[in-house]
């Protein structure tokens, strides 16, 4: 099996789906959607051997929460205790009702001309109770087989990702979830249940999605599920500490995904013939300014949020800046752990957004110790007022294409250039946003291929409008542009 020196999954959580491009040589996955034929671009367009297709997560579209002898998860548990945490009180209890239309949503896949799918397990769907001992759900199991074999009979390559931040509540109650070591014989029985059920039919594994977002939005600040941290970061906060829980919760995720990937290739790969890989974020840091300060303080910055996850599968440790500033409260692995961790990937799925300048700050927060400031680099989205791009729809976000290319140097230089997929790039616009902005950073930016993605507010509007618009169609292009130099 040949690998891709760079290979692009652009992925963006819409209402049913990801997407994915393949090449024996050079791998983009494309998020496209239906009537996405803006200019007169077509897969002629294309290099050959690209795959397109769409992606989300299971918690995000299923619905049929309590059908079916479904378990709770955390998410359940978060946006039904705690709907004032959710911006409008909602709540993933009906999705967009995909457990019943699936038919339907993968017949628009279909007209779309898509080529995949990226959907997850839902853990607590096959395994109430978390674990294989307290019992298979037998109607869980033939969901996806069912969803598999729809997608496979429509010419759609599955893509799965086995965790999506729906851990089971079940082990959240028993034991803490992720905060227990205990968490890694679940989660690689639960990895076990999928490959043995389902391997035979699919090809491209993601273990893990965004073990970063899981420890730092759920255990430092609180904003996610289980809504974890010190009661002074978030008083929304019951219990948690900002300060260790973090790395805890993340130690115990990589331990689990080399877990998984051991597994799968002791016992599952070779005669499976499939790829298992974890996908990461990263923000990419700009220095505030030419100090040598600045500059270390953005190299910290990205240490803390990619190389957190990505030093450890590479090299079988921790990045030694975050040795150096956490100190005792960073776990350490054993011997046989680091081992184990070193090389646990085919392919790394990369979810890059946007760009943050970093500015040195060495005295850290004045209130306690926490993870968002262990790293004594403070994130700002502008300087001297001037916004480091123009902002979405997201107030996080600010489209700096640069960055992506910046990302993809940095990982093939520091990381010894693994097989890559973009698993998730995108904007969300509102269909009021000035598309003038965005145009004028964009403009020149001309490429011979195009993606649209599905991230959107729609206001009144029919879905293939609102899928024609030219904001989110240039940031796509200038990512892409920005990535043919890193290749």
């Amino acid at each position: 099996m040949e690998c891709p020196s760079l290979a692009i999954f652009l992925l963006l959580l819409v209402l049913v789906a990801p997407i994915n491009h393949h090449h024996p040589y050079f791998s983009i996955v494309v998020v496209s959607s239906p009537a996405a034929d803006t200019d007169s671009l077509n897969r002629t367009s294309f290099p050959t051997g690209f795959v397109f297709g769409a992606a989300s997560s299971a918690y995000q579209y299923e619905g049929a929460a309590n059908v079916d002898g479904r378990g709770p998860s955390i998410w359940d548990t978060f946006t039904n205790k705690y709907p004032g945490r959710i911006d409008d009180g909602s709540n993933g209890d009906r999705g967009v009702d995909f457990y019943f239309r699936y038919k339907e949503d993968v017949k628009l896949v279909k007209d779309m001309n898509m080529d995949a799918f990226r959907i997850s397990i839902s853990w607590s769907r096959v395994l109430p109770a978390g674990r294989i001992s307290g019992g298979v759900n037998e109607k869980g199991i033939m969901f996806y087989h069912r969803l598999i074999d729809e997608l496979l009979s429509n010419g759609i390559e599955p893509f799965v990702t086995i965790l999506h931040l729906d851990l089971p509540q079940a082990l959240e109650e028993e034991y803490g979830g992720f905060l227990s070591p205990l968490i890694v014989d679940d989660y690689r029985g639960f990895a076990e249940l999928c490959f043995r059920e389902y391997g035979g039919k699919v090809k491209k594994w993601i273990t893990i999605n965004e073990p970063w977002t899981m420890s730092s939005y759920g255990y430092d600040e609180g904003i996610f599920a289980p809504g974890r941290c010190s009661q002074w970061v978030n008083p929304a906060c019951e219990a948690g500490d900002s300060a260790t829980e973090p790395y805890i919760v993340s130690h115990h995720a990589l331990l689990s995904h080399a877990s998984a990937v051991n597994l799968y290739r002791q016992k599952f790969q070779q005669w499976q013939n499939g790829e298992i890989g974890i996908a990461l974020n990263c923000f990419w840091m700009v220095p505030y300014s030419d100090s040598i300060v600045d500059q270390a303080a953005a190299r910290r910055a990205v240490d803390f949020m990619f190389g957190w996850h990505m030093e450890p599968i590479t090299y079988g440790r921790y990045p030694k800046s975050m040795e150096a500033n956490v100190g005792e409260r960073l776990p350490k692995f054993t011997k046989e752990q680091s081992s184990n961790l070193i090389g646990s990937y085919d392919f790394v799925g990369i979810n890059y957004y946007t760009t943050f300048y970093a500015i040195h700050n060495s005295i850290g927060s004045k209130s306690g110790l926490r993870y968002k400031t262990d790293s004594l680099a403070e994130w700002r989205s502008e300087k001297d007022g001037v916004p480091i791009g123009p902002q979405g729809a997201s107030f996080w976000l600010n489209v700096y294409p640069e960055g992506i290319r910046d990302l993809m140097n940095h990982l093939k230089h520091k990381y010894n250039n693994p097989p890559v997929y973009i698993t998730e790039n995108g904007i969300a616009t509102t269909n009021l946003w000035c598309s003038s902005i965005l145009c004028q950073v964009c403009l020149n930016e001309y490429i011979n291929f195009m993606v649209v993605g599905l991230d959107e507010v729609t206001q009144g509007i029919t879905m293939e409008e609102s899928l024609q618009n030219p904001d989110r169609t240039q940031y796509i292009k200038a990512h892409l542009h920005q990535l043919q130099k890193a290749i």
